[in-house]
């Protein structure tokens, strides 16, 4: 059986004692000493922070019961979606929004707004269901020419 690649993923089902299921994870394929999960530490810009240490994987049969999520970031809404079945908001195609989650894998949409200093990026997102996520499109967002200091909780 071949890893899927790195990238957030929801558990399925727990995964040995210290992964529940129905949790955000990061799965790294080439990890030292070998492929891992690892849980959120915290969430900055709404983007999650990992662990530093992660749980190896004992055997391939454990990515069996991951489920692939979209990378978190930038997208741009392709066709209009209610927020949820009593419709308080509804994102319309074009609209900017930026993708995160919770640590129980729920998805949230944020709405970046213009303010004086720029663009700006709310800390309070809407709750999303799954299914609507294939109305978003990614954008593609240059990096800043400074890296990310070391040990800063992202993974590749």
């Amino acid at each position: 059986m071949s890893l899927p690649p790195c990238g957030l993923y929801r558990t399925r089902r727990a995964l040995g004692t210290s992964i529940p299921a129905g949790r955000l994870v990061y799965f790294h394929n080439h990890g030292d000493p070998g492929p891992g999960l690892y849980l959120p530490s915290g969430w900055a810009a709404n983007r999650a922070r990992w662990h530093a240490r992660g749980t190896t994987l004992p055997d391939a049969s454990w990515a069996e019961h991951l489920e692939p999520l979209p990378p978190e970031g930038l997208y741009r809404v392709l066709k209009a979606f209610p927020c949820c079945a009593q419709r308080c908001r509804t994102f319309e195609p074009e609209q900017l929004v930026q993708l995160g989650y919770t640590g129980e894998a729920q998805p949230l949409l944020f709405l970046p707004e213009w303010t004086e200093q720029g663009l700006g990026l709310p800390t309070t997102g809407t709750r999303v269901e799954r299914e609507v996520l294939e109305r978003l499109a990614p954008l593609k967002v240059a990096h800043g020419e400074s890296a990310p200091p070391a040990g800063d909780g992202l993974l590749h």
